[in-house]
């Protein structure tokens, strides 16, 4: 018997005749249900920059009859070294430099930006600050990809360092409630984390970095280091003199502010967001940032600043169970944000999308989801549907919106073309004044939906109807171009776009 494959078909034994041609990435039929994405994670902070590229393969959860795709498996393309973020004397960013690593990242990657499908930018700390982010724009603009967004917020990266340590997965797979602590150069991000789920986000202004000396000579200090020195009994300022002895006060003050804060004592001017309430019971505490390096003892060398103090000090506290709860490993530390950005910040959309506007609404940047809160019962109360819509919009401003509507129940026409009244009279202005019209829905009925709304009510304008999505109020969101042949549009999520930080803090 003969075993060997034969381009010719001769000698082919029977058994064989039902073998594939071509592999199985290569069948239209399984390219429809899983799509692989590549995602770009950029952090740039107040201490380091770095840059990690990923490969995302999403499936359509065919099995339960909908169109929704879900990431099944992240592959870590290449990682960059952690740089640290090039500032001037001034403290304002140096763009060119900036640009310099973005483009070595690239080409060590061996990416172009055409390449990158998805991804974000993550401005933490002194980059926040407006002066800095409009140029950080600038740069990333011109490197990081057509359909990257730029994203600044403590709460965006209090949520995505989560991701990355691995506190939601591990949260998620014991069924516990864990608090991640991402540590930077110039804040400490909160997020509560309950059975794989994000239940609240807070920062708050300890960092590793908020001072730099070299030389016995401190040269740069942040607003925030000042205070911290202050409250340590130091007056220190921009070429002061400083000893080790009084960086070790201003980190063991650090520690117990971060201590505090998590007891719920409250210290004056400390906090950048709303105060996180921390329950009673915990399950574990996992550290994230560049501190968390010294935190779990997998570096020990001074970079020049307060991290290594500043860690030693909440290791020692850790080991004298003055934390309140036991510390749990980290998947990753100081990689955690921008791992959590190349990873964790697309949904794909489904296959029942409406598209025949697609060359006239794709893509699209920055674009504000409004989320009236009509949710449909046995009966669609089109009038009723249409107020909700009228009263929620007149809270945006005129232009592109992307509004978000939930379903529910059966695709029945009678419900449907209720439901497509309901859209019509509510966004009546919109339409008479021309403008595009996204809708986003979370069950699979936006084809049908946009054939009634073309066919049956005589919608004229752009009509862009994507399902399968799960978005909120003042999300924004990037949509790309339609992947064939799944006939998907990939949507990267983000929100507080480019806040600058609070104006006891900005220039």
């Amino acid at each position: 018997m003969s075993t060997g494959h034969h381009a010719d078909g001769a000698g082919r034994d029977h058994d064989h005749d039902d073998e594939p041609d071509v592999p199985l990435e290569q069948n239209p039929i399984w390219q429809q249900d899983n799509v692989t994405l590549h995602s770009v994670g950029v952090d740039i902070g107040s201490s380091g920059t770095q840059l990690a590229f990923s490969r995302l393969h999403l499936r359509r959860l065919s099995e339960d009859l909908t169109s929704r795709y879900v990431v099944v498996r992240r592959e870590s393309l290449y990682e960059s070294p952690v740089h640290l973020t090039p500032f001037g004397a001034d403290l304002r960013i140096d763009a060119a430099r900036l640009g310099a690593l973005l483009d070595e990242a690239y080409a060590e990657a061996r990416v172009t930006p055409e390449m990158i499908d998805t991804g974000a930018v993550i401005l933490t700390g002194e980059a926040l600050r407006r002066r800095n982010s409009e140029a950080i724009a600038e740069v990333v603009s011109e490197r990081a990809g057509e359909l990257v967004c730029a994203t600044a917020g403590h709460h965006m990266e209090a949520m995505l360092s989560a991701y990355g340590s691995g506190a939601v997965r591990t949260s998620s797979r014991e069924h516990s409630r864990l608090l991640n602590i991402d540590i930077g150069g110039g804040t400490t991000k909160l997020t509560l984390v309950e059975d794989g789920r994000i239940a609240g986000t807070a920062a708050f202004h300890v960092g590793g970095r908020l001072i730099a000396v070299a030389g016995g000579v401190v040269t740069r200090i942040e607003p925030g280091g000042h205070r911290h020195a202050l409250r340590a009994g130091h007056d220190l300022a921009l070429g002061s003199p400083v000893t080790g002895d009084q960086l070790d006060d201003v980190a063991a003050l650090m520690a117990g502010e971060l201590l505090g804060a998590l007891a719920g004592r409250h210290t004056e001017g400390l906090w950048l967001t709303e105060p996180l309430l921390i329950p009673e019971r915990l399950d574990g505490i996992v550290f994230s940032g560049g501190v968390a390096e010294y935190v779990y003892g997998t570096q020990t060398a001074d970079f020049g600043d307060l991290g290594r103090r500043l860690g030693g000090e909440l290791r020692r506290s850790a080991e004298r169970a003055l934390l309140p709860a036991p510390v749990l490993p980290a998947a990753e530390r100081i990689r955690a944000t921008v791992l959590g950005a190349s990873q964790y910040t697309v949904q794909l959309s489904g296959i029942t999308s409406h598209l025949d506007s697609a060359e006239g609404t794709l893509p699209r940047r920055n674009l504000p989801v409004a989320r009236p809160a009509y949710v449909p019962g046995d009966t669609v109360d089109s009038a009723a549907m249409a107020d909700t819509l009228r009263k929620h919009l007149d809270r945006f401003t005129q232009g592109d919106l992307a509004v978000a509507l939930s379903w529910s129940g059966d695709p029945e026409y009678h419900r449907l073309r209720a439901f497509g009244e309901g859209i019509v009279k509510g966004l009546s202005p919109r339409l008479t004044a021309g403008e595009r019209l996204y809708l986003v829905v979370d069950g699979d009925i936006a084809r049908t939906l946009g054939r009634i709304l073309r066919d049956e009510l005589g919608v004229e304008n752009d009509l862009l109807i994507l399902d399968g999505l799960l978005l909120r109020d003042f999300d924004y969101v990037d949509l790309g171009r339609v992947r064939q042949p799944s006939g998907t549009v990939p949507v990267t999520i983000k929100s507080l776009l480019f806040n600058d930080m609070d104006a006891s803090t900005a220039p």
